[in-house]
């Protein structure tokens, strides 16, 4: 399973990370959220000492949210070197996202 990433957590976590973080901002109550979500976690599992791959729960967890202006969830930012270097907001296929991150590597 994926990262779980707090306000508490994420700076250390993603903006200090040397590998490139993907970050899934989701809630429990979002439907497509939950179609992401286990496409996340297979993420996780391939790209394991390649890449961060987390979640942080909105609902639990807004500061950072709010920073990175997620309005829409699920939204998935992508870091590197404490940076925003991708996103992609809504559902999209596996391949989306591991392209994303291979950009990133």
């Amino acid at each position: 399973m994926a990262l779980e990433i707090t306000d508490a957590t994420f700076e250390e976590v993603v903006l200090k990370s040397d590998k490139p973080v993907l970050v899934d901002f989701w809630a429990a109550w979002c439907g497509p959220c939950r179609m992401v979500g286990p496409i996340v976690d297979e993420i996780h599992v391939e790209y394991e000492g390649k890449a961060i791959v987390g979640k942080v729960d909105v609902d639990a967890n807004q500061e950072f949210a709010a920073k990175y202006g997620v309005r829409n969830i699920p939204t998935v930012l992508i870091f590197k070197n404490g940076e925003v270097v991708d996103k992609q907001i809504g559902v999209a296929p596996k391949n989306v996202y591991t392209g994303k991150i291979d950009a990133a590597l």
